[in-house]
């Protein structure tokens, strides 16, 4: 074990390419991810057949089938249909599906969670149906997906690691072809591991940072007088009584 040959790895410029390269494909493929999730959310609110019969053929086939399966049958299949994509823009492409299955659920949970009633008394306010997913009803279900999609960007971060099967130059690959050609694998996957931990603990806390702004408790907090502005006798140009 050598601790210098950990930290030469750290700072080696292919270490840090294959971090960023991860990042990328954590991010493209959370945000396609995210979009695909939405449109099948929606669908599954319209209640229509043929939203129905799509979102139930796409969750039970990107649901019931290994990740790495969708990686490799997108990157090795598709040319056979004319269709060539690079091996990161099918990596991005697989994930982006997959976590779609995944996050239509999560939305679906939270657009469902939002009372009946509320969407009712705004429209019985005059707001058009967009102004009352804009105002009253996402607000609210941003606070309660935020939890598990945070969950499912770290999972996501994790799963990157399977694109390598694709000759992708993310860190697990870079980690691995430095160890094959010393041996010194626990150096190697140490380095990779570490680069892991910093990136998920990054993802943490701006979940944690995001809830904090979206909590409306912290919110009404912070719009509190403050205690100087009670002695003075304002409070954000009102006077408080």
């Amino acid at each position: 074990m050598s601790f210098e040959l950990v930290w030469q790895y750290l700072i080696s410029p292919a270490f840090f390419h294959g971090a960023l390269i991860t990042l990328e494909i954590t991010l493209y493929s959370l945000f396609f991810g995210v979009l695909v999730g939405l449109v099948i959310a929606l669908l599954q609110e319209s209640r229509t057949r043929l939203g129905n019969a799509v979102t139930l053929v796409y969750l039970w086939l990107f649901r019931g089938t290994p990740v790495l399966f969708q990686i490799i049958f997108i990157y090795n299949v598709l040319p056979t249909f004319g269709i060539r994509l690079s091996a990161i823009v099918s990596a991005v492409l697989a994930l982006s599906l997959n976590e779609g299955a995944y996050m239509a659920e999560i939305i679906r949970s939270g657009l469902q969670a939002v009372k009946r009633g509320q969407r009712v008394a705004g429209l019985a306010l005059g707001m058009k149906p967009f102004g009352v997913m804009r105002h009253i009803v996402v607000p609210q279900a941003a606070r309660m997906i935020l939890p598990p999609m945070g969950n499912q960007m770290v999972g996501m971060l994790k799963l990157s690691a399977l694109v390598s099967v694709v000759a992708v130059e993310e860190l697990m690959l870079v980690a691995n072809q430095t160890a094959s050609s010393n041996f010194r694998y626990f150096e190697a996957l140490t380095a990779a591991g570490i680069y892991y931990l910093v990136l998920t603990t990054l993802f943490m806390g701006v979940q944690a940072w995001i809830e904090r702004k979206l909590d409306p408790k912290r919110r009404r907090k912070g719009n509190a007088p403050t205690l100087t502005e009670r002695v003075l006798g304002t409070a954000r140009g009102t006077t408080v009584r």
